[in-house]
């Protein structure tokens, strides 16, 4: 077989596919990076391939690396069927990427009422919002008791996925008048930036003077809005919070708070509010131990009198107390 014949059978078995479909909720532009990567890998085993081709005509075979020796034609016909199946199986993997797509765009406009409808029943509930923060066990661990305080005056929480899905989505969080900031609404939005990556952006926070919350976070959106200064500045950031991690636009794609919010916050935040409150449960459990404790030294208290009844009349009852088996005083 000639070197043009060997490199053409080589390339072709190296036939480029196309990324699989992967998931849809992922963070945005993940498929646009991996896609990019497949075609460039693909591209380069073209050209390896070719290489090797080459290499083999060269040196007939002898001494050549495993890696680099020809197929028999019986293998290389399989290779070639399998690359064919595995394009037809990528395809497939498109065309179901675009149909979960139309698919989730259309129940997104369904669920969209209800989302509403359900936001405006939270409201008649006092603390509804933050009792469902609190409880949340990732969400909780970076609100402190300030925080807490301020998050006490969040009405509605808001999650807008962008109309094509894929590419962003927004978390809108609502507040009534409070001592802390003047915004009635803070967004935290994530997108595809200028060069393809994740990228996040918020909502500059106005700040009303007065608490040790807001001079603490008036002195972080100041650091996090320079980040030439930022590198200049040796005084270490602030220990990580919910208010901080709003105002932090860092690495969007490794923003585990936010898609705790959309993927598991936002579909059903009822679970968390409902869940038992720690303290009434080791309180009750104290008050039920004590009475299980009552109820087991009454019961004690009845088998020792029963016990005791029991062996005095047995005694009484014996033949050396006489054929009565009673003992009159």
């Amino acid at each position: 077989m000639s070197s043009e014949a060997k490199a053409e059978t080589a390339a072709a078995s190296t036939t480029p596919t196309t990324a699989g479909s992967g998931s849809v909720h992922g963070p945005p532009a993940k498929k646009a990076k991996t896609a990019a990567a497949d075609e460039s890998s693909n591209n380069s085993n073209a050209v390896n391939a070719t290489s090797a081709a080459a290499a083999l005509d060269e040196n007939s075979g002898a001494g050549v690396d495993e890696s680099s020796r020809d197929y028999d034609p019986e293998t290389q016909k399989a290779l070639e069927d399998i690359d064919s199946c595995q394009n037809e199986i990528d395809s497939l993997n498109e065309k179901a990427s675009e149909e979960i797509l139309k698919v989730e765009q259309k129940y997104n406009k369904l669920r969209k009422p209800f989302f509403e409808k359900r936001n405006e029943l939270i409201k008649k509930i006092p603390n509804f919002w933050v009792t469902a923060f609190t409880n949340h066990p990732q969400i909780s661990i970076i609100i402190d008791d300030e925080e807490e305080e301020a998050l006490h005056y969040m009405t509605k929480l808001e999650v807008e996925e962008f109309e094509d899905i894929k590419s962003g989505y927004r978390i809108k969080f609502y507040f009534d008048p409070n001592p802390f900031f003047e915004n009635e609404v803070l967004v935290k939005e994530f997108h595809l930036g200028t060069s393809g990556d994740p990228a996040s952006k918020s909502t500059q926070i106005v700040f009303k003077p007065g608490s040790e919350l807001v001079k603490r976070l008036q002195e972080y959106q100041k650091m996090n809005s320079n980040t030439k200064q930022n590198s200049k500045n040796s005084r270490k950031p602030p220990p990580r919070s919910f208010f901080t991690w709003f105002l932090e636009n860092g690495d969007a794609s490794a923003d585990d708070i936010a898609e705790v919010i959309k993927d598991d916050m936002w579909p059903n935040p009822l679970q968390y509010f409902l869940v038992p409150d720690p303290d009434m449960e080791v309180e009750n459990g104290g008050l039920e131990g004590e009475e299980d404790g009552d109820e087991d030294d009454s019961e004690e208290e009845e088998v020792d009198d029963s016990f005791s009844v029991k062996v005095m009349f047995e005694t009484h009852s014996s033949p050396s107390a006489g054929s009565s088996g009673l003992l009159l005083d």
